[in-house]
């Protein structure tokens, strides 16, 4: 998943060069969810994950 937020954030890049503004905004905001998701599913597997003794 973290792939994925780096390659929308690399393509919002590249069209914020070119000039697509509404298509870098949108690849940012996508870029963006998938990296609070990664986060979030981080934190969760990291807490849940040391439960077993």
């Amino acid at each position: 998943m973290l792939g994925y937020a780096l390659m929308f954030l690399i393509i919002a890049i590249v069209a914020g060069v070119l000039g697509f503004f509404t298509l870098a905004s949108l690849a940012a905001s996508i870029a963006k969810i998938l990296f609070v998701v990664f986060l979030a599913l981080f934190v969760l597997s990291f807490i849940f994950g040391k439960r077993r003794v």
